[in-house]
């Protein structure tokens, strides 16, 4: 059956399709459409059970009450959490939320940008992959709210919510140092990203404090976990010398734990654990995995109360805003020597 439009529904009842639009976007008082005409028009739409189509109207009224949030993968507990929070947030201020996963893929990240284009979104939510840059920087120039979190673009001048990733590593590092350990590596994805090199900073800088060498490991981003877990294990049994490791993120610290399993090692006799991005996971794994929790509820109210405040003033003057926001170390028996 052919969907109704405004044009039909104008034809059968015999007015224009100017009065319909009126009617149905509940501005027939301010029109001074006759009482009548109204009730007609509303009883034939209730009847042929009439639903406006969004993007027609987003084109009429310049909004289409979406807002575009692209994170690197929607299953991934962190990036899920706060999505789920976003969401909450956005339908009780009238928005819905269109979301998707980027694989960390720019080609992926250029398209789903020119989706939500040609949707309307009103507003975009972005944890950014790499050359990215003119994209963002394209949609702010248009006026496109934009708020990035997670990692920011430095030659971006958009809003962002991030944490203190240097001080978070760092200070993670030095629970290690203080426990006694000594050779302690660092695995993590191979990025270039904020966040990312922020990390690999405090790391550096704890190991450079005390004197003691660096043992990195970066791994290419693989979304078979099995070509993730290996080159993890690979690397530990060829340094069989470490007492410490340290995963760069829940992902690398998920697929870290599968090696160790599969390689036999105890923890922390053998070695001690920490990880990036606190969860279920690392609670449940005998012994409790010592992590840093990243303020989950923090990161998704700053994020949406930002957008939120572009969405409703006229902000294109308002300077960017940086948020950062401390994590919390949650020490368990990982990363224990007593």
């Amino acid at each position: 059956m052919k969907k109704l439009s405004i044009a039909d529904i104008a034809k059968h009842l015999h007015v224009s399709k100017t009065t319909v639009s009126f009617i149905l976007n509940g501005r027939a008082q301010e029109k001074r459409i006759g009482r009548e005409v109204v009730e007609r028009v509303q009883k034939f739409v209730d009847e042929v059970g009439y639903k406006p189509n969004p993007l027609a109207k987003s084109l009429r009224t310049g909004k289409s009450n979406t807002i575009g949030l692209m994170v690197e993968d929607i299953s991934n507990p962190f990036f899920a959490s706060i999505a789920r929070l976003i969401e909450d947030r956005a339908y009780k201020n009238g928005y819905k939320i269109i979301y998707c996963s980027t694989d960390n893929d720019t080609a992926k990240t250029r398209d789903l940008i020119s989706m939500f284009r040609d949707r309307h979104v009103d507003g975009y939510i972005i944890a950014p992959p790499e050359g990215i840059e003119d994209d963002i920087s394209s949609l702010v120039k248009a006026g496109m709210p934009v708020v990035l979190f997670d990692r920011h673009l430095p030659n971006v001048s958009t809003d962002f919510i991030e944490i203190d990733n240097l001080f978070s590593t760092y200070n993670a590092t030095r629970h290690l140092i203080q426990q006694g350990y000594k050779k302690i590596a660092y695995i993590t994805f191979a990025n270039n990203q904020t966040h990312m090199l922020a990390r690999l900073e405090g790391y550096h800088r704890a190991l450079g404090e005390s004197g003691y060498e660096s043992f990195v490991k970066e791994i290419d981003f693989n979304q078979n976990d099995d070509l993730i877990t290996a080159p993890i294990a690979a690397f530990l049994k060829k340094n069989k010398n470490l007492d410490a490791v340290f995963f760069g993120t829940n992902h690398v610290g998920a697929c870290g734990l599968k090696a160790i399993t599969e390689l036999g090692i105890k923890v922390p006799t053998d070695l001690a654990v920490i990880s990036f991005d606190d969860y279920d996971v690392f609670k449940l794994f005998s012994p409790p995995i010592t992590a840093i929790a990243q303020p989950i509820e923090a990161i998704a109210d700053s994020v949406i109360t930002v957008l939120l405040n572009r969405l409703n003033t006229s902000s294109q003057h308002i300077s960017s805003q940086s948020i950062i926001l401390k994590t919390d170390l949650n020490i368990r028996r990982s990363s224990k020597t007593e």
